[in-house]
């Protein structure tokens, strides 16, 4: 997410286009919460006092989390100005299929489905029948992604989204 505020006055004498290619916007206790959708997705968050008619710049907190929050406003910033934005790295292609997979088992499991059940819907009935069930190595899979989901869905999904850094 990147928080935007209203630009003081002496920090720049251009007059900066409007913010466009916002989708839905929603007001929270924080702010209005908008997605920009041109080019690459993200999340903004517009802070009280802050208008897209008006200049913004962003609110960069100095923590653990600046260096991300400096990657995703550059791929804002770049998408904004109808400039290639470099993709997201923080999950591979591995970790992304992963993340829709669980995301998936645990729609199925919430919805009352078995295991099996589920495995049947990821991975088709031929190579769900094709062992025995209860010593399957999909059964053990489909079981890991579901307490995996459940890890994320009870706020481990902020750990998906940061950068792991070398110390």
């Amino acid at each position: 997410m990147v928080p935007l505020v209203r630009m003081p006055e002496f920090l720049s004498s251009a007059s900066p286009a409007p913010l466009t290619g916002l989708g839905e916007e929603r007001d929270s206790p924080e702010g209005r919460h908008a997605i920009h959708k041109a080019g690459a997705v993200t999340q903004l968050l517009l802070l009280p006092g802050s208008d897209t008619h008006s200049p913004l710049a962003a609110l960069v907190p100095l923590d653990a989390q600046t260096l991300g929050r400096i990657e995703a406003l550059s791929r804002f910033w770049r998408s904004w100005q109808g400039r290639p934005a470099p993709p997201d790295t923080r999950m591979t292609s591995q970790q992304r299929r992963r993340f829709r997979l669980m995301m998936q088992a645990a729609d199925g499991r919430s919805s009352g489905a078995s295991y099996r059940d589920i495995a049947i819907a990821l991975y088709g009935l031929s190579r769900v029948a094709a062992d025995p069930w209860k010593t399957s190595a999909l059964r053990d899979a489909v079981i890991g992604l579901v307490e995996g989901a459940t890890a994320l869905i009870a706020g481990g999904y902020l750990q998906i989204l940061r950068h792991r850094r070398r110390a």
